[in-house]
């Protein structure tokens, strides 16, 4: 099993202490966050896509550049890309720039994105926002693949031999489908032999495991062999500790500002208790065996062969730090003995000549 630190970047008080750093303090601190997971030994670092408060990430790849400057083996992630918002030239422009600066290291989920702020901002709504996807993620395959480009769309001027620079790194970049509930998602990625990533936060595991089982459904409905199928999922928070009480007492303030935030924001509110959000949601908060043995209980539900966690401090800076080392020498090896996976990374055009 492969693992990844997660950011979304959030701007908000400390739960505890009430502190709130300043914007450029916030984001440094996730630089530092990508650096120490590869010291750690983490495979890879995510970078989310939002566009309103409270997040900083609007900028995945100015971000993901600057934690490429600092690291040298970490598999860089988008998480998500939202290629329903974008321009699909523009977007391939940039992460194809940040794909030879990184030496090849980009990985890509992509998704239509969520919340208010795309319609304000993009003028993408909830009837065009599926079409957007597609037709964003098309365009931006035939970019990544070819150096002449003809095509034409319903969202952006047509395009006649046109000449995407700089040329990626990657000669083929794997994209994952991001999903939280959506058909439409795992259908598109089926289609065209891609693996998903089901987002797995919200709710209780059974509609993410439906999501998944009608993947790969699809994934044999288009002919596609049922071994080849790829699966990623999220989780809904992380912390460990050597006792499960010490996690629960730490995360305890974490959760009811999450809850306080989620009715602010007019949320769902899933799980109302700190002792409910860790026995039914994702999360995986507790000792060591209690989170091998969630995880394993997922893979059963799901196969899947990659995880995030959530990069974000919990705690102190010591207790973070000791909570992400304790994960790998107790969690990780125990999840990569009993769970296989496949390389990620996808062949340069220099590995290939």
């Amino acid at each position: 099993m492969k693992f990844l630190l997660m950011s979304l970047i959030t701007h908000q008080p400390d739960p505890v202490t009430g502190e709130r750093i300043s914007t450029a303090a916030r984001l440094q601190e996730v630089v530092e966050s990508a650096v120490l997971a590869e010291q750690l030994g983490y495979d890879g670092f995510a970078v989310g896509e939002r566009h309103e408060h409270p997040f900083l990430s609007s900028s995945p790849p100015v971000v993901l550049s600057a934690i490429a400057a600092r690291t040298g083996t970490l598999q860089l992630w988008t998480a998500v890309t939202t290629l329903s918002l974008l321009d699909p030239v523009r977007a391939f422009e940039d992460y194809s720039t940040l794909d030879n600066l990184s030496g090849g290291r980009l990985q890509l989920i992509i998704g239509k994105g969520n919340g208010t702020a795309q319609a304000e901002l993009f003028h993408v709504t909830p009837d065009d926002q599926w079409d957007r996807n597609r037709e964003g993620y098309e365009l931006f395959r035939q970019l990544w693949e070819s150096e002449d480009v003809t095509w034409e769309g319903a969202f952006r001027p047509s395009l006649a031999h046109a000449v995407a620079l700089p040329r990626p790194l990657q000669r083929r970049i794997r994209i994952w489908h991001g999903s939280a509930t959506s058909k439409e998602s795992v259908d598109l990625a089926a289609r065209y032999g891609d693996p998903i990533f089901s987002a797995n936060v919200t709710y209780p595991i059974d509609s993410y495991a439906e999501l998944v089982r009608h993947y790969r459904e699809r994934w044999t409905h288009y002919g596609h062999d049922p071994a080849d199928a790829l699966v990623g999922a999220g989780t809904a928070g992380f912390y460990v500790t050597p006792n499960s009480q010490d996690a629960l007492d730490v995360w305890r303030p974490i959760h009811a500002a999450r809850l306080d935030f989620a009715r602010r924001a007019g949320l769902p509110v899933v799980f109302e208790t700190v002792e409910d959000f860790v026995e039914r949601s994702s999360a995986l908060i507790g000792s060591p065996q209690q989170v091998i043995d969630k995880v394993q209980r997922y893979h059963e539900q799901f196969g899947h062969e990659v995880i995030h966690l959530s990069a974000d401090r919990v705690g102190t800076d010591k207790q973070h730090r000791e909570s992400l080392e304790l994960f790998q020498a107790e969690v990780a090896p125990a999840l990569r003995e009993t769970i296989p996976s496949r390389p990620l990374a996808a062949r340069t055009e220099e590995e290939d000549a």
